[in-house]
């Protein structure tokens, strides 16, 4: 890590802060602070690169790689931009980080808040399972990851409501266990819970300049859903886990196969789906994102040819 988790976290919430001050004050000359707020922001995540890295996860160590150098240039078209519509969907892009990300850290940084949500998740991805006759898998003790080893969460005797640490997806987990009482060997932590994407669909949506009847429409309609998918990934990957015993690729067991390229390959496509049918509900949306892609020449308009 380039810096302590303490100093890191006071980073990041003054970034968050910056953006979401910036797109309140975006009537003013505020691209300074956006700018401050990009940078803070991208540093934050960058910090991260070496957490995923240890944890063997290369598809979030390769996105937080990325944090920085996309922050820096998010700064650098902030004090360039030239015109009105690409100024307001770079607005835009400071309200939806900032909206999507501090709920988010706000979730992960409060244990209390943390270990519910993780319940609430595990909990009903083991009735889903049970319902549909899987294998009868009940929520067994959470454990924390403490600097001084793991202790069980009634045990846990730090700040209950705040921590500073930046390992908040593994700090808390919940493991499963069958109905005789054995373990299963999949423990339940903060990214099982699918809170990012739904903070990422409720921040593009809640900074749009729309009324609030549309807004409340297309909410009610993605964040459900997300949450109903989640179900069904946890628990299909419980049921191959528990059934596909001695299966292996590379070196991989059926359930970190599943886990780290199948499920996320899946989950990707949903989200493109889900995209894809919220650009026609918000076609505001899909202009400001096509607009934040101009530089990476992606799905830009075709310019018309010239008539002679």
């Amino acid at each position: 890590m380039l810096v302590s988790n303490e100093v890191i976290s006071i980073i990041g919430a003054i970034g968050l802060l910056s953006l979401a001050i910036s797109w309140h004050r975006r009537n003013s000359s505020s691209v300074w602070l956006a700018q401050i707020g990009w940078v803070f922001v991208g540093l934050f995540f960058f910090n991260d690169a070496s957490l995923y890295y240890a944890h063997d996860d290369l598809i979030l160590t390769l996105f937080s790689v990325m944090a920085l150098p996309m922050a820096g240039g998010m700064a650098l078209w902030e004090h360039k931009a030239d015109d009105e519509r690409t100024r307001s969907s770079l607005v835009w892009a400071r309200g939806a980080v900032a909206y999507a990300g501090g709920p988010y850290l706000l979730i992960a940084h409060v244990p209390w808040l943390s270990v519910i949500a993780i319940w609430f998740v595990a909990g009903q991805a083991a009735l889903f399972l049970r319902v549909s006759g899987g294998d009868h898998v009940v929520m067994g003790e959470t454990w924390v990851n403490t600097a001084q080893g793991q202790v069980t969460w009634e045990e846990f005797d730090g700040n209950r409501w705040f921590m500073g640490s930046s390992t908040e997806e593994y700090m808390f987990q919940t493991e499963l266990l069958l109905i005789d009482g054995s373990a299963i060997g999949i423990n339940f932590i903060l990214a099982c819970t699918a809170l990012q994407s739904m903070v990422i669909f409720i921040g593009a949506i809640a900074v749009l300049d729309i009324d609030w009847k549309r807004r409340c429409r297309v909410l009610l309609l993605t964040v459900p859903l997300i949450h109903v998918l989640n179900l069904f990934r946890n628990a299909g990957l419980i049921w191959l886990h528990t059934t596909y015993v001695d299966w292996s690729l590379w070196g991989m067991s059926v359930f970190e196969f599943g886990h780290s390229y199948i499920a996320r390959f899946v989950s990707l496509f949903a989200m493109f789906i889900m995209a894809l049918i919220m650009f026609d509900l918000l076609p505001e949306l899909h202009r400001h994102i096509v607009r934040l892609l101009k530089p990476f020449g992606l799905l830009q308009p075709k310019k018309q040819p010239l008539q002679r």
